[in-house]
């Protein structure tokens, strides 16, 4: 999907994309699930480097609203954990516009269990 990782850290991590002709929806607007999709990516970047060794994650719930649509250019997804906790981490994801106008396209919210993957 041409993802590129502008930065991806402790707790914070962007992603950006262009949008090509072939992700529109039937309308010409970029198909939300893409704007979903990046913003969960972004998030799990976010999350992992928080991580012990020897634990995952899994989705308990994701939401997101969408606030404006596009049909071209550069989009652009930071994703934030607001609380990492013993069982479950709390994230978001904002997608935006990179035309410098800061235009919000989506905000997506998601808790994620925090799981053990040793064998005890």
């Amino acid at each position: 999907m041409g993802i590129e990782i502008v930065t991806s850290g402790p707790g914070k991590s962007v992603l950006k994309m262009p949008v090509r002709p072939d992700m529109q929806n039937g309308v010409g607007w970029l198909q939300g699930g893409l704007l979903v999709a990046l913003a969960d990516e972004a998030m799990v970047l976010a999350l992992y480097p928080l991580l012990a060794p020897d634990e995952g994650i899994a989705t308990i719930s994701e939401s997101t609203s969408f606030v404006k649509g596009t049909r071209s250019g550069v989009i652009v997804a930071e994703g934030t954990v607001l609380k990492k906790g013993r069982r479950v981490a709390f994230c978001e994801g904002e997608v935006r516009m990179e035309n410098g106008e800061n235009v919000l396209l989506s905000r997506t919210t998601a808790a994620f269990a925090v799981t053990s993957l040793s064998r005890n």
